[in-house]
């Protein structure tokens, strides 16, 4: 295989299990005059694998922009380069896009080479809707991760989301807050040999006992439809009854519907009704 030369390509690596890599992937390897790795000592791990020996340069968040102009450098003296993470696809939460810009604004051609993805993987076994969107990892802080959250919840797409294991408990109490109804899906060691998934409705989900190493993928299920939503008529009996004796007709209709998420003109003919049998 003849690779182009003054070219990055972005190469994909198996996200555990070293038999999902492409033999494209192998080939582009094989044949690059220089590999930028997130870890090099992760990477020589797959690399030794498939006893391919290549130059490497370590090309992290920490020294991505430092390290640009010597890449670009390569590439412009006619090498060919190629780019992984630690593993899956590059760029995605990963380091890199400094570089593709660079390239970008350098004229240079960039060669995507797909394969593995803990993304694409979690979400084809998931069970919910495939209009989804990515966020990768969320905030650390907690009023950080609020305002995430607030707003990506008011999304009715499915969502996925990186979440370190150590954080997992704390990540699960923000979700259960802002995504009431729906369901989760927790992808643990993707395509290894202990791979695990947790599905659970976000309601009913509980602690997970700790220690779980690693960094997870969490899937959450699309917003579901307010016309599709079965509606408990003795629940929200039961709730107007108990607000009407505090609040007016108007405030009690949308404290039920925020809660239950059901539209007000549904609540509002229940509430109207009890209101009027308490009168009688």
């Amino acid at each position: 295989m003849r690779l182009l030369t003054n070219c990055l390509y972005i190469v994909s690596t198996p996200i555990g299990n070293l038999e999902d890599i492409t033999l494209r992937a192998i080939k582009v390897l094989e044949n690059s005059d220089i590999i930028l790795c997130e870890d090099t000592r992760r990477s020589i791990k797959l690399l030794n694998h498939f006893k391919i020996k290549k130059k490497l340069i370590s090309f992290h968040k920490f020294n991505e922009k430092k390290q640009l102009s010597k890449v670009i450098e390569y590439i412009n003296q006619g090498k060919t380069l190629s780019l992984v993470s630690d593993a899956g696809t590059p760029l995605l939460s990963d380091p890199g896009t400094n570089l593709i810009n660079e390239c970008i604004n350098n004229q240079i051609k960039i060669i995507p080479i797909p394969g593995p993805s803990s993304i694409t993987a979690a979400m084809s076994i998931s069970g919910f809707k495939d209009h989804f969107l990515f966020y990768g990892f969320l905030p650390k802080k907690d009023n950080e991760v609020d305002k995430i959250l607030k707003l990506l919840s008011s999304l009715a797409f499915s969502q996925v989301f990186f979440v370190p294991a150590i954080k997992l408990n704390f990540y699960i109490k923000k979700f259960q807050s802002f995504y009431s109804g729906r369901k989760i899906l927790i992808a643990k060691e993707l395509t290894k040999l202990h791979e695990t998934f947790y599905r659970e409705d976000i309601n009913n989900l509980k602690m997970i006992k700790l220690p779980i190493k690693g960094e997870l993928t969490i899937v959450i299920s699309e917003k579901a439809s307010i016309k599709n939503k079965i509606i408990n008529r003795d629940e929200i009996v039961i709730k107007a009854r108990k607000y009407l004796k505090k609040y007016t007709l108007k405030d009690t209709v949308s404290l039920i519907s925020e809660i239950e998420k059901i539209n007000k003109k549904v609540i509002y003919k229940i509430c109207l009704k009890v209101k009027n049998e308490k009168n009688n």
